[in-house]
């Protein structure tokens, strides 16, 4: 199977005049896109992966794509923040790091079948330490299905 999913992120009240934006390919090769300076009102980013697989031999679907990051077992999408996302004067050297945990070939097959459906999250974008939240996200709650 080869198809797209769309995805849908919301960043929630991350801190202010910081950039973040998604990165796009990985190593020495990627640049930044969808670039936004946070005002502290909720950033959002879309995106769409590919499917790939097969259901018979496959427990879950592959997601590949310029936005996918990782190995084939722990596989996540990166938020570049600060100087990682261009943003020359800041003083935050940050990334995000979100995991594409959770997508079953049930998702797959209902999104496929009706395309009013996204997969969307919503993570926080400020860390207790007060600056742009980094790491892998804690407390995942993952991807859930959204109509669009």
């Amino acid at each position: 199977m080869n198809s797209d999913l769309r995805f849908h992120i919301v960043l929630q009240n991350p801190t202010s005049n910081v950039d973040f934006g998604l990165q796009k390919g990985s190593g020495s090769k990627y640049e930044t896109v969808q670039i936004q300076k946070s005002n502290g009102q909720d950033i959002h980013f879309n995106f769409a992966l590919r499917i790939k697989g097969d259901r018979q031999k496959d427990p879950f679907p592959k997601l590949t794509g310029s936005f996918v990051q990782g190995p084939t077992s722990g596989k996540f999408i990166y938020v570049d923040i600060g100087t990682y996302a261009g943003q020359t004067d800041s003083i935050w050297s940050r990334r995000l790091k979100i995991p594409l945990t959770g997508i079953n070939w049930e998702i797959v097959d209902l999104i496929s079948t009706d395309s009013k459906f996204i997969l969307e999250t919503t993570v926080p974008g400020t860390g207790r330490d007060g600056g742009p939240n980094c790491a892998t996200v804690k407390s995942f709650e993952g991807w859930k299905l959204k109509a669009t």
